[in-house]
């Protein structure tokens, strides 16, 4: 076990001052924030996380629920998913944001995760999560990739590179980035907004980095912007069982279809298949103008998927996600 100090911070501005703090004294340790605890935790027993200071910030007021002057919405980054699944709010307007909420995990995981933490969620990856492996550029940077060669089914089709075919484990995000929603953080510098498609990096030369947040920021809340069709949504996850699984595939799919049945807006995001959240553009781009049939839908899902690459053990996935892209927007347009 590794010894760790445990602080109790108040509020926002304390826990920033916390962290900042820890990190003088300790000559830039690594310092974390917990709520749930249902990633971090678990990565410490397993040794792949070793933070010196551990800041609870449970005791923060960041669990509001709340509307926004235009009708969006405003979630707490301390608001825990079963509490945002179950909101009527979310329920009437955002529904693909509850059903992938509550397609992810176990009722128990979902009473403590919270919304911060969800978009926080580090790789499922096999040789991530096992120190055993010492080829993984993501826990251990210039190590390798021992996934590329090793067993890869669950892994990247797109977006991947030579340094890291791990995929996002996260249901709500890939939801959040259909929803076009905006991360509000809180730094030494005040608070900033960040774009969600801006908010999880793809591996680059720097896989060990999973997102924008800076080292010493808080995330303090995610606003879901109005949009008139979001209630026109559906997710499907496509797993191995059908509960307690992280997706192979998922597809959180929105459509707006005019009076003269054509398609006017579309929103689309991929889960399973790449190092973040996948934002379907070219699916997006291949809809509009075009009437909501079985036919459009798979152009559609032939041009987003026609730049994927599979390995040994997952090049199935190709075709599944194509499948599964074609059945959640017959899904959403009644055609199925």
């Amino acid at each position: 076990m590794h010894a760790f100090e445990f602080t109790r911070p108040e509020d926002s501005t304390a826990a920033l001052a916390s962290a900042a703090h820890a990190k003088i004294a300790q000559q830039g340790a690594d310092v974390r924030f917990v709520a749930g605890g249902t990633t971090l935790i678990d990565l410490m027993k397993l040794n792949v996380e070793t933070p010196a200071h551990v800041l609870d910030i449970n005791r923060l007021p960041l669990a509001q629920i709340e509307e926004l002057t235009g009708k969006g919405i405003r979630i707490g980054a301390l608001a825990r998913n079963s509490d945002v699944a179950e909101h009527p709010l979310i329920k009437k307007r955002y529904p693909v944001l509850s059903e992938a909420l509550l397609s992810g995990a176990s009722p128990q995981l979902r009473n403590m995760a919270t919304v911060g933490g969800n978009l926080l969620q580090r790789t499922r990856c096999y040789y991530f999560y096992d120190p055993a492996f010492p080829a993984c550029n993501k826990r251990n940077p210039g190590s390798g990739c021992g996934a590329i060669d090793g067993y890869n089914r669950i892994h990247a089709i797109l977006g991947q590179n030579e340094q890291c075919i791990a995929t996002h484990p996260s249901d709500m995000c890939v939801a959040l980035a259909a929803l076009d929603t905006v991360v509000r953080v809180q730094g030494p510098k005040g608070e900033r907004e960040i774009k969600f498609d801006d908010f999880h990096h793809l591996p680059g030369n720097t896989p060990n980095v999973d997102t924008n947040l800076q080292s010493d920021e808080l995330i303090t809340a995610v606003d879901l912007p109005a949009l008139s069709f979001s209630q026109r949504s559906h997710y499907l996850k496509v797993r191995d069982r059908a509960s307690y699984a992280f997706a192979l595939v998922s597809v959180a799919a929105l459509l707006d279809v005019d009076s003269n049945n054509k398609i006017k807006a579309a929103r689309v995001a991929l889960g399973g298949v790449a190092h973040k959240p996948w934002r379907a553009s070219k699916v997006e781009a291949e809809l509009i103008g075009n009437n909501p049939n079985e036919k459009t839908f798979r152009a559609a899902a032939e041009a987003e998927l026609a730049a994927a690459k599979g390995y040994k053990h997952n090049s199935f996935k190709i075709e599944l996600a194509k499948r599964a892209i074609v059945r959640a927007l017959n899904t959403v347009a009644g055609t199925a």
